[in-house]
């Protein structure tokens, strides 16, 4: 960390904080989602907790450009992909062959009992378990979704260093018609939703937008689409702090996030009325990078900037456990929905229970393997 930056660690060891547990609080709520038709009312407490804690992932995301933007330009390219792909590419394969272990060891032990409705007895045979541990190399799976973060995120450093040297020399208008212009990609999934209402039938069968077809994915905005708004916005927002104060800090950012939440969980159940086990529909009332997921991540991102926390030695400690929890905690959600699967508790209660404990367990599991040199590269 440079040195300049030291001040920023107490909020940033907070956004680490506050941004995992929401990434294990989603996971906790995925098993309820899943129960739709079958338990409305598991399926709505399920959406209505998960809607509310989108932010998650754009929050690491933004965490990532505080710390390393901009790039240093006094080293190769190399010095910097080595330190920071490098970092990455151990504990992906380690956990993308753990983590398939771990699920496939637990599914067969509470197999038939388990209630949840992600796992199925197809998904776990010696055969699909072999599967999973070498097609990794193409991409995640079910038992490693959480990973789907790291390859983007080697993305996302692949581009880092380029961006960064825009970045130096851009001015504040040039970064701020940058954001403009990724604001409006956030639009782009519902207009492609609602470009088939409008008579919208594609070309030869795809439905992409904007010069996409079955030859090109790379549409008109495909470049300036996507998490590397999050990365501007955040270096934005260190560069140029919001000089708010707190009343005017709430009149903006608490209707921001209710409207953006009001979105995310209504659009989501209204989505499921009308295109009914449609996920590829219903995945856009929860994308990451849509309008709506911006308009809660942004309050939570600035407030808890404008906290200004100290530097706490506790704070520090959790913040240093938080990559780790991210990578293993999956597993543990299964674990902890069959733990609290009582008729007699309430289903908030089940999801805040699975949620907290699959933290703790996963922090204990981080905590100890990180006190050995072996295993401390898998969680740090």
């Amino acid at each position: 960390m440079k040195q300049n930056e030291r001040e920023n660690i107490g909020w940033i060891d907070m956004l680490r904080v506050v941004a995992c547990f929401l990434v294990v609080f989603s996971h906790s709520c995925d098993p309820f989602v899943a129960h739709f038709d079958a338990n409305p009312d598991m399926f709505l407490t399920g959406v209505m907790y998960g809607s509310l804690v989108r932010p998650c992932v754009p929050l690491f995301a933004m965490m990532t450009a505080v710390l390393l933007l901009p790039v240093r330009q006094d080293a190769p390219l190399s010095v910097f992909y080595k330190k920071r792909i490098g970092r990455i590419i151990v504990p992906l394969v380690f956990w993308s062959i753990v983590l398939p272990l771990m699920a496939y060891c637990y599914f067969t032990a509470v197999n038939p009992s388990t209630a949840n409705p992600q796992l199925s007895v197809s998904d776990y045979t010696e055969t699909t378990l072999l599967q999973r541990l070498y097609t990794f190399v193409f991409n995640f799976n079910f038992d490693t979704t959480p990973l789907w973060y790291l390859y983007m995120l080697i993305g996302l450093y692949l581009i880092m260093p380029i961006l960064s040297s825009w970045l130096l020399q851009a001015s504040r208008r040039d970064i701020k018609t940058m954001l403009y212009i990724w604001g409006f990609t956030l639009f782009l999934p519902y207009i492609k939703m609602a470009a088939p209402l409008l008579g919208y039938a594609g070309n030869y069968g795809h439905m992409g937008l904007l010069g996409e077809c079955d030859w090109n994915v790379y549409g008109t905005f495909y470049y300036v689409s996507g998490f590397i708004g999050y990365l501007i916005l955040a270096y934005y927002l260190k560069k140029y702090p919001l000089d708010w104060s707190w009343k005017k800090m709430a009149a903006i950012c608490l209707p921001m996030f209710i409207a953006g939440y009001a979105i995310t969980s209504v659009g989501y159940i209204v989505t499921n009325e009308y295109f009914p086990g449609n996920y590829a529909y219903l995945e856009v009332l929860w994308y990451f990078t849509g309008i709506n997921v911006f308009m809660m991540t942004f309050p939570v991102f600035v407030t808890i900037q404008k906290l200004d926390v100290k530097p706490r030695k506790w704070l520090s400690k959790a913040a240093r456990l938080t990559f780790g929890i991210y990578l293993c905690h999956f597993t543990f959600t299964f674990l902890s929905y069959d733990l609290y699967d009582i008729p007699s508790l309430p289903y908030t209660v089940r999801i805040l229970l699975a949620a907290v404990t699959t933290s703790v367990v996963s922090a204990c599991l981080v905590w100890f393997l990180s006190r050995f040199k072996v295993t401390r590269m898998f969680v740090s």
